[in-house]
């Protein structure tokens, strides 16, 4: 068999190009990755590590087609940030997006044998033109450019982690191509693994006034699942005052402020002090009073705006300026109106935001938040390994991150679970293993199909 060659581009942790060699190891395809594209220095050291590589680039941008060797597959997990609801979702709008017209650029000039693309969920609806379309003008344009315009047989599927064993629920969207067929994503085996099967134990724990907190308040199992935010409410979510983050409260403060929590939300305040609704709203003590009766009402909120919960301040009013470009929004202080109580939200400098359930799943990891989930161990609670963090994913034992912690889980909250891309590359290798015969790679030498 001749030898199957592909360029990674994108490649953070090498996820994609570790599902790919594996799938077609297994049908007896030796593969050569004959450019590796990265620009994360850190990445890069994580990569020379892990893998051997002999052209390695870094900005695809500036890569010219004549530096490209010949191959016979694409791998390109390319940047989601102009796609997802972590980001703006300006789509092509941002240079990020049109990062795969830089793969068009290649496709069309190398014309390889196939390709895998790799983005987020919201690429599918991203820039709608009607409410009820399956998917968006993005997605269609991306659609088009690889059929209508290159050639390629291309099928699509949104693919959850959680299907393949992983102790994580990762939806990504799969592109993927030949010249000869299209392939079925399809999954028709499932598996679930919880949280505890990759969990280490024995380890230090955090013992900070911020831990003692939480046990002072809860059991452990009762923090099972638990996020610590003051952003919204709901029974899964454990708020600063619920235990005593900034100083302790009462029992009346904190039914106080749940209340206040969901009110400083409703449309009618806005509509009577007149000014434009917006999502968490300053109540004055009399809107206040007309929810929550007490004697003493001025003296506990007045009580929760000295220890930090509360703000004591002007509601804002929308004003809208018109620009060169276009209307601007923003939002400023009202100092016409009366000045009023407000939750004090926002990304609080919590050491943990969200302690895992090890008999369920972990929820999708993203590189701003990996590093303050916990998990219980010990009898206490500790964050996340990296090598807890690599088996989320499904990569081998024998991966290793040799950067610093933080480094580390950047780079994992943006790569891919493996065995997905296994289960996607396992139906490219066996296309391209039933062409073999009737196309144009098998040649008297094994090159490539460019």
């Amino acid at each position: 068999m001749p030898k199957v060659k592909f360029i990674d581009l994108f490649a953070g942790l090498g996820g994609i190009r570790l599902g790919f060699e594996k799938s077609f190891a297994e049908l007896g395809f030796e593969t050569e990755c004959v450019m590796t594209s990265e620009i994360k220095p850190y990445a890069v050291e994580t990569l020379a590590k892990n893998f051997n590589h002999d052209y390695f680039v870094g900005d695809i941008f500036n890569v010219e087609n004549k530096q490209i060797p010949d191959f016979d597959f694409l791998l390109g997990g390319f940047p989601c940030q102009a796609f997802s609801f972590a980001g703006n979702r300006h789509g092509f709008a941002e240079t990020r997006g049109t990062l795969f017209f830089e793969i068009e650029r290649i496709l069309r000039d190398k014309n390889p044998y196939g390709f895998i693309l790799e983005n987020v969920e919201g690429l599918v609806k991203h820039d709608l033109e009607n409410k009820n379309d399956k998917i968006g003008r993005t997605l269609s344009t991306i659609l088009y450019k690889l059929k209508d315009e290159l050639g390629y047989n291309v099928s699509w599927k949104v693919l959850d982690s959680i299907d393949f064993g992983l102790a994580q629920s990762r939806k990504r969207i799969f592109i993927v191509g030949t010249k000869d067929e299209t392939a079925n994503l399809n999954v028709t085996k499932r598996k679930f693994n919880p949280l505890k099967t990759i969990l280490e134990n024995g380890l230090e724990t955090i013992n900070s006034d911020f831990t003692q907190k939480l046990f002072n308040h809860f059991e452990m199992e009762d923090l099972y699942g638990k996020s610590i935010k003051d952003k919204r409410g709901g029974d899964n979510n454990i708020h600063s005052w619920d235990i005593g983050v900034k100083g302790e409260v009462s029992d009346e403060q904190i039914i106080l402020l749940n209340k206040l929590f969901k009110e400083r939300r409703k449309k009618h305040w806005a509509e009577k002090i007149g000014i434009d609704w917006m999502d968490g709203m300053a109540l004055t003590l009399k809107q206040i009073s007309t929810f929550h009766k007490s004697e003493n009402l001025k003296s506990l909120l007045d009580d929760l705006v000295k220890k930090g919960y509360l703000r004591f301040e002007h509601p804002k009013k929308l004003v809208r300026e018109k620009t060169d470009i276009g209307e601007k929004k923003y939002r400023t202080y009202d100092e016409t109106k009366p000045k009023g109580y407000n939750i004090v939200t926002g990304k609080l400098s919590f050491e943990i935001n969200k302690i895992l359930d090890p008999n369920d799943i972990a929820p999708t990891l993203v590189a701003t938040d990996v590093s303050r989930l916990a998990v219980p161990d010990n009898g206490g609670l500790r964050r996340l390994t990296i090598r807890e963090g690599l088996r989320l994913f499904g990569y081998p034992e024998w991966y290793q991150i040799p950067v610093k912690e933080s480094e580390a889980f950047d780079l994992l909250g943006n790569t891919v679970a493996v065995p997905v891309v296994e289960h996607v590359s396992e139906q490219l290798a066996e296309i391209y293993e039933r062409n073999l015969v009737n196309h144009s790679i098998v040649k008297e030498t094994p090159v490539c199909s460019s």
